[in-house]
């Protein structure tokens, strides 16, 4: 990184650093469509035992509301389509429901976002006209109780909302619904309300697997790219592209500013014969991939380092759902409240490049260079890891152990890995911009060593003084290892 293109860079991220130090939130869906499942107190108690701090339900059933009490799990309520019809035409239905549903049990209960209909277009009723007119009422009501800035008003959408999904910046709304969603959309930035969307990857991936790579469709580092034609954009993953579908569509119509939220997504564990893809490793990848995405605000291509706010589909299976044996089979727990995987909700979890297994601790893992990123992207990471990240990189020079092969992969992959094994194996510390990507396979070959947590860097490789201590880093080197995250979006803006 040249110092002139430095010195234009370092105030650029600090106001995106400034912008996003929250990080997206991952939730649950909490689905009832079961006739096996364990009391709503035991599921707010299995809940906590997680560290689960955002659940979505479907309606506003007062037993489960009053078991989230005083537990600081924010809670989203939902108004059913079936109830459209009587929230639309008098202000006071909603009052009173309202003042039976919700006010009782508010504040002990955080309910913090009340979603009115889901998936209108999808309903075999047409409630479509009735959707925003009900939006209203439900905000009125809340303006009477003092609770219309506390509680935030929307409504959730299937991606078949669209009529256009690919590319990504081809996206656009299906003009039939338009008579309402217009409306809708000026509703919610009136309201500062998100847009709420149901993203299933794993469809696109059942429907058209010879399109859709698994690999893709997981989040796995070994996907193809797949560049969008219209902007350049390179998407590794079906996730980020559905979600950029929407956000295209939504500044089609102008809506440029409208915050996306996924209220649901998720994979199947099991299925029957055909659905090969419906596996509890599968579920376990997705979702693990899914919740560190969210919870690095990785963002996506269009969006970088934007924060998106994510609910996993579902708490639990629910034998009663119709259709195939997938739809059953969404859960990560079974009815009996044992785990149908583990899932590491922190996000410091990941998937191994080379095994593809989850990995869930630094202990014999190594970091290597990507191979779905570009030259010039890897090349930056590479001066970067030897210039200000501090990085003894004199066993990757000519006549020295590691020098050989002489491509850039070898010789980042090992630079990559002594950053990262000198910052304590973190998974941020693997970062560099999307460049790195972690590894329980030992990438050592012929003589040249890659350092583990069992090995001490003054023995690896090189007969020179070993490198400073950690106590001794430079500033500079230590302000780089804050801002690595959120490097990938200089390398996309062309700054370095």
């Amino acid at each position: 990184m040249a110092p002139r293109h430095l010195a234009a860079f370092v105030p650029f991220l600090f106001l995106l650093l400034a912008g996003h130090c929250r990080g997206g939130k991952t939730g649950i869906c909490y689905g009832r469509n079961a006739d096996d499942l364990p009391s709503p107190d035991k599921v707010a108690q299995l809940i906590q035992q997680q560290s689960i701090k955002y659940v979505r339900i479907y309606d506003t059933n007062i037993d489960i509301i009053k078991a989230f009490a005083n537990t600081s799990v924010e809670l989203m309520v939902g108004v059913p389509n079936a109830d459209l019809l009587a929230f639309s035409q008098y202000q006071s239905n909603v009052d009173t429901w309202l003042k039976n549903s919700i006010l009782p049990y508010y504040p002990a209960t955080m309910i913090t976002y009340i979603t009115v209909g889901a998936e209108i277009t999808e309903s075999p009723v047409n409630v479509s006209a009735l959707v925003v007119p009900a939006m209203r009422n439900v905000v009125t009501a809340l303006k009477k109780a003092g609770l219309h800035k506390k509680i935030t008003i929307s409504s959730t959408h299937s991606l078949g909302i669209l009529s256009r999904s690919f590319p990504p910046s081809a996206g656009a709304f299906n003009s039939s619904y338009a008579h309402f969603l217009k409306p809708m959309l000026e509703f919610l930035v009136e309201n500062q309300a998100p847009f709420m969307v149901d993203l299933y990857p794993y469809y696109a991936y059942q429907n058209s697997p010879s399109n859709v790579s698994l690999n893709y469709a997981l989040f796995s580092p070994q996907s193809q790219g797949v560049i969008d034609p219209n902007t350049g954009l390179v998407y590794t993953n079906m996730f980020d592209a559905q979600v950029d579908s929407i956000l295209f569509a939504l500044m089609a119509l102008n809506f440029k500013t409208l915050k996306i939220m996924i209220t649901e997504t998720g994979w199947p564990n099991k299925g029957a014969a055909k659905e090969t893809g419906a596996t509890p490793d599968n579920a376990q990848t997705y979702n693990t991939n899914l919740i560190r995405h969210v919870v690095n605000d990785s963002g996506t291509p269009a969006k970088p380092g934007e924060e998106i706010d994510v609910y996993i589909f579902s708490l639990f299976n629910e034998n009663r759902k119709p259709g195939i044996e997938s739809e059953r089979n969404w859960g990560l727990f079974s009815p009996d409240q044992s785990a149908i995987y583990s899932l590491d909700w922190t996000g410091r979890g990941n998937v191994d490049i080379m095994t593809g297994g989850n990995i869930t601790s630094a202990n014999g893992t190594w970091c290597v260079a990507s191979a779905n990123v570009s030259e010039t992207a890897l090349q930056n990471a590479l001066n970067w890891a030897c210039g200000p990240g501090d990085v003894d990189c004199s066993a990757i020079q000519p006549s020295q152990p590691c020098y050989q092969p002489d491509t850039l992969v070898s010789h980042a992959s090992y630079a990559f890995n002594m950053y990262y094994q000198q910052k304590g194996a973190t998974d941020v510390a693997c970062s560099f911009g999307g460049a790195g990507v972690r590894t329980t396979k030992d990438p050592s070959y012929d003589a040249c060593f890659y350092l583990d947590s069992g090995r001490k860097i003054s023995n690896i490789n090189s007969t020179a003084p070993p490198a400073p201590s950690g106590s001794s880093q430079s500033l500079s080197a230590h302000f780089f290892t804050l801002l690595l995250p959120v490097l990938h979006i200089a390398v996309v803006a062309g700054i370095v």
